[in-house]
């Protein structure tokens, strides 16, 4: 156990290389009710998130949700969140448990011109489990009324799990299929025995940050903190996908318009380690013999067997194959620039 965010957090129950394990081939089940959770609510609510965030918010039907970010005036990250759509104007915003406070003040302060639109963090109203893993349907299959089945990829419905009434969201921080389930705080400890109980002849396994960690960057998903901070724009960070271009105006728009149109001067790479080594946050990135950036996260990952990450490097040093070194512990390994994400689940 490790404070982390305010929170007294698992680091892991079994190992990590096990949880790792059995989230890609079974089902983990970990406690993420540290994460935070805003609720924009109000005639105006619609027009307050796509003012805050770069994604197009008008784009989600009621019961969708999308990954976007709140961006600062230079298209830099304040924090990237999933926005759900609860009505016509009532939306949900779930943050990093670090980030939430200052993300509260700061989204008041940006939404304070627009009107009937207000903010509150709601985030002690909620306990979230996230279910992952091949096996995650078949396990809370059972414990629902819900055809899950019928419950698209960043989707979410609202039912009872084991009796518990809970929302129910198709996504996760795994790379993996699985669930996100928001229940009533005095109901977590009862929802966690049941999903586990549930599991047990699947193979699930309760999961902690460690794994959570490793198993994201197989999936090639940012860290905020580490990948993605006030210092990195939305292009650099490769994330072009999240920015609603044809938004009118939103907070960073201009920036990242001009950088889309002259060039991001860097971007976030991932490499894999040609020699013996664990390149880690931090580490110096070389490119043709020069200091050239640094390694913002970086593991062995125990599914795929290698030791992978992710750094910043000039825009002229991104192609796929080019060799590159890293600095681990005063000896410069030999890398090798390659496409992320590093793992991707079998589709079905």
């Amino acid at each position: 156990m490790v404070p982390f965010g305010g929170w007294d957090m698992p680091v892991q129950y079994a190992g990590i290389a096990a949880e790792h394990m059995a989230v890609r081939t079974a089902a983990g089940l970990f406690d993420v009710s540290h994460m935070g959770e805003v609720e924009i609510a109000g005639s105006g609510a619609l027009a307050a998130v796509q003012r805050i965030s770069c994604n197009d918010a008008a784009r989600l039907e009621i019961g969708q949700a999308q990954y976007s970010a709140l961006t600062s005036d230079a298209g830099t990250f304040i924090d990237d969140l999933l926005v759900y759509r609860l009505a016509d104007d009532h939306y949900l915003l779930v943050t990093n448990a670090a980030n939430t406070d200052r993300d509260v003040a700061w989204i008041r302060k940006e939404i304070a011109a627009v009107d009937d639109a207000f903010a509150v963090n709601t985030s002690s109203r909620y306990a979230l489990l996230a279910l992952q893993g091949p096996r995650a349907q078949d396990i809370l299959q059972p414990l629902t009324a819900e055809p899950l089945a019928d419950l698209r990829y960043y989707h979410f419905v609202s039912g009872e799990v084991a009796g518990i009434r809970v929302t129910i969201s198709r996504t996760g921080y795994t790379g993996e299929d699985g669930f996100e389930l928001f229940a009533p705080p005095q109901m977590a400890d009862r929802l966690w025995t049941a999903l586990l109980d549930a599991g047990s002849a699947a193979g699930i396994q309760p999961a902690g940050l460690g794994a959570r960690d490793t198993l994201r960057l197989e999936a090639a998903m940012r860290l905020h903190g580490s990948d993605i901070d006030e210092t990195t724009t939305v292009l650099e960070a490769g994330l072009g996908w999240i920015v609603g271009w044809d938004k009118p105006d939103f907070n960073g728009r201009q920036a990242l318009v001009e950088q889309k149109r002259a060039g991001a001067p860097r971007r976030l790479v991932g490499f894999e380690m040609l020699e013996r080594g664990i390149a880690r946050h931090g580490y110096d990135v070389y490119v043709d013999g020069a200091a050239a950036g640094r390694v913002t996260s970086g593991t062995q990952t125990p599914f795929l067997n290698k030791a992978v990450g992710m750094a910043y490097v000039p825009a002229g040093a991104v192609d796929v194959d080019r060799e590159i070194e890293i600095d681990v512990r005063g000896r410069r390994l030999r890398a090798r620039r390659v496409r992320m994400p590093f793992y991707k689940r079998p589709r079905s």
